[in-house]
C-alpha cells in the first residue's frame, strides 16, 4: 500500500469523523481522540503500510502539529463568552501564573534529580509537557459562542466556570510555555559557550519582547478583522458560501505576521480571537466563525491522531523506560492535580469545580509541536537534546496516550455529574427565594 493510498484513507476517516463522531459520542465515556488513535494503530499495523516516524520527519511533524494548534486557538478564543478583565479572569491567571510554572519546575526537577537527565533536557521535558492542550481540551471546554453568556454573567460564577477556566488556560498556556522551551535550548547552548549574558537575553527577548509582540499584533489583527467582518457589506453570494472563513484568515494573519516580527504566534492567534469575539458581543455571526474554525480543526486533528496511532504501531514507545513512565503518570495523577489545587488557594471557586479543573490537565498536540520545534531548532551545540530525541518522544507519546484514554473516558461522566450538581444547586436556590 502506497503512502498516497494511506493519505486518502486518513482524509476520508477525518471527514466522516468530523461530521458524525461528535454527535455519536456525546454523553458517552468515549472520545473523538480515542477513536482516531485506535484507528491509526489498526491502519498502520497492516503489512506494507508505510511507517510513521516523527523524528525522521521532524519538519512535517512540526508544521502539521503547529497548524492544528493555531486553528484550535482561534476556536478557543471565539468560545469565551466572558468580558476580558483581570478580576473575572482570575481562574486563568491562577492557572497560568502558578500552575504552569510549578508544573514545569516539578517535571524538570524530577527529570534532573531522579532520572539523571541533563539540565537542558529536563527543562525541555517540563516545558513540552506542562501546557494544557487547546486541541484535546476542546471537548470539555466552553461551548460555542453565545451559549453561556447568561451563565457567565451570573453572580455565582464570578470566579469563572470549569469550562471557561480550561478553555482560557489552554488558549494562553501554549504560547506562555514557549519561553521555557527556548530556555532549554539556551541552557544547552550555554553549556558549551563562554557567553555570560544568555540569561538576560532570554528574559528580554524570549519572555518580554516575544510575548508583548504576540499580544500587540494579535490585538491589532483581531480589531482589523472584526471591522472587516462586521462593517463590510456581505451581500455577495460568495460571502454566503464562504461564511466563517474569516476566522481562518485571522488565524493565519495573526500567526504569520507575529512570527515575522519575532513574537509568539500562539499568543497572537488567541489574542486576535478574543479581540474579534468582543467586537460585536452578541452577534449571531460568531457561531459561523466558530463552527468553521472547529470543522477545520477537527479535520486536522483527526489526521494528526491517526498518524499518532501509526507512530505507536511503529514502536514510538519502545525507548520508554520505567522511570520515564512513572514520571508521566505522576504528572497526570499527582503533579497537575496538586499544582491546580495550589493555584486555587484563596479562590472563591467551589471545591468540586477546583478539583475538576485541576484533574483535567489534558496533554496533547501542543506537546508534540513543542518537542518537534525544540529538536528541529537545536543547533549542533545542543546535541544533548538531539541525543535524547527518542526517549523524549517516547515519554511525550506515553503521556499523551494516557491522557487521551484517562481524560477521554472520564470527561463525560464527570462533566455530566457537575452539570447535575449545578442544576440541583440552582433549584435549591430558587426554592429558598420562594
Amino acid at each position: 500500500m502506497s503512502a498516497y493510498d494511506v493519505t486518502l484513507i486518513i482524509v476520508a476517516l477525518a471527514l466522516l469523523g468530523a461530521v458524525a463522531l461528535p454527535r455519536l459520542l456525546e454523553h458517552r465515556p468515549l472520545s473523538f481522540p480515542m477513536i482516531y488513535v485506535g484507528l491509526g494503530v489498526a491502519l498502520f499495523s497492516f503489512p506494507g503500510v508505510p511507517t510513521v516516524d516523527p523524528i525522521g520527519n521532524a519538519v512535517v511533524t512540526e508544521r502539521l502539529t503547529e497548524l492544528v494548534v493555531i486553528v484550535s486557538l482561534m476556536g478557543a478564543g471565539l468560545k469565551l463568552d466572558r468580558p476580558f478583565d483581570w478580576r473575572s479572569w482570575s481562574s486563568t491567571w491562577r492557572l497560568l501564573g502558578i500552575a504552569l510554572p510549578l508544573t514545569i519546575a516539578a517535571v524538570a526537577l524530577l527529570a534532573w534529580g531522579v532520572l539523571g537527565l541533563l539540565p537542558a533536557t529536563a527543562i525541555l521535558l517540563g516545558a513540552v509537557i506542562a501546557p494544557t492542550d487547546p486541541v484535546l481540551a476542546s471537548d470539555i471546554g466552553a461551548g460555542a459562542p453565545l451559549t453561556e453568556i447568561e451563565e457567565e454573567h451570573a453572580p455565582e460564577y464570578e470566579w469563572g466556570t470549569v469550562q471557561f477556566a480550561l478553555t482560557s488556560e489552554a488558549g494562553l498556556n501554549d504560547g506562555l510555555a514557549f519561553p521555557f522551551t527556548n530556555l532549554a535550548i539556551a541552557v544547552a547552548a550555554a553549556a558549551l559557550s563562554a557567553e555570560e549574558a544568555w540569561l538576560l537575553d532570554w528574559v528580554l527577548v524570549d519572555v518580554l519582547y516575544k510575548i508583548s509582540a504576540g499580544v500587540v499584533v494579535g490585538y491589532l489583527i483581531g480589531e482589523i478583522m472584526a471591522r472587516t467582518v462586521f462593517r463590510a457589506p456581505g451581500t455577495l453570494r460568495l460571502a454566503e458560501v464562504t461564511a466563517g472563513a474569516e476566522a481562518l484568515a485571522a488565524t493565519f494573519l495573526a500567526y504569520g505576521l507575529t512570527e515575522l516580527a519575532g513574537g509568539y504566534g500562539f499568543v497572537a492567534v488567541f489574542v486576535a480571537a478574543l479581540a474579534l469575539r468582543h467586537f460585536e458581543w452578541e452577534h449571531d455571526y460568531y457561531r459561523r466563525l466558530h463552527d468553521f474554525a472547529v470543522m477545520v480543526e477537527r479535520l486536522l486533528l483527526a489526521t494528526v491522531l491517526v498518524l499518532f496511532g501509526g507512530a505507536l504501531a511503529g514502536g514510538l514507545l519502545a525507548p520508554l523506560t520505567l522511570p520515564l513512565a512513572l514520571l508521566g503518570l505522576a504528572l497526570l495523577l499527582v503533579i497537575r492535580p496538586f499544582v491546580g489545587a495550589v493555584a486555587f488557594v484563596g479562590s472563591d471557586a467551589p471545591l468540586t469545580d477546583r478539583a475538576v479543573v485541576s484533574f483535567f490537565g489534558i496533554r496533547g498536540i501542543g506537546s508534540f509541536y513543542y518537542l518537534s520545534y525544540a529538536l528541529a531548532h537545536a543547533s549542533f551545540r545542543q546535541r544533548e537534546l538531539v541525543a535524547a530525541a527518542e526517549q523524549l518522544w517516547a515519554f511525550v507519546g506515553f503521556v499523551v496516550l494516557v491522557s487521551v484514554v484517562l481524560h477521554g473516558v472520564s470527561a463525560s461522566p464527570i462533566m455530566n455529574e457537575l452539570d447535575r450538581r449545578r442544576e440541583r444547586a440552582t433549584e435549591a436556590g430558587a426554592d429558598t427565594e420562594r
